[in-house]
């Protein structure tokens, strides 16, 4: 299980950016891993935003976002970004990262777990 943090999250008014970070362990290698990005707004189930696969960055996005968010990677930190762009009132929720070995997907069921994530919130 690879351990990531997540940050970034705050306050903005819609049509904002924001950028999240998601770090793992120095140490750790992520050359066989693909990391996502998922959300979770009040009262709904989690959402499937994006994932990047270390090795080829290659990347998926949820229709939702698409054209607004970008994923990428700096492999000297470890760390995954989500740059958020136009920021909706609807983009509000927490925001989880997770990683798994292989390719990415957008089926949620796939990712092995969550870690507290970070809130993101959207006023109009």
């Amino acid at each position: 299980q690879v351990q990531l943090v997540e940050s970034g999250g705050g306050l903005v008014q819609a049509g904002d950016s924001l950028r999240l970070s998601c770090a793992a362990s120095p140490r750790r290698n992520l050359g066989t891993y693909s990391l996502g990005w998922f959300r979770q707004a009040p009262g709904k189930g989690r959402e499937f935003v994006a994932a990047i696969k270390w090795s080829d960055d290659t990347t998926l996005y949820g229709n939702s976002v698409k054209g607004r968010f970008t994923v990428s990677r700096d492999n000297a930190k470890n760390t995954v970004y989500l740059q958020m762009n136009n920021l909706k009132p609807e983009d509000t929720a927490i925001y989880y990262c997770t990683a798994r070995l292989s390719v990415v997907t957008d089926y949620e069921a796939m990712w092995p777990g969550w870690g507290q994530g970070t809130r993101v919130t959207v006023s109009s």
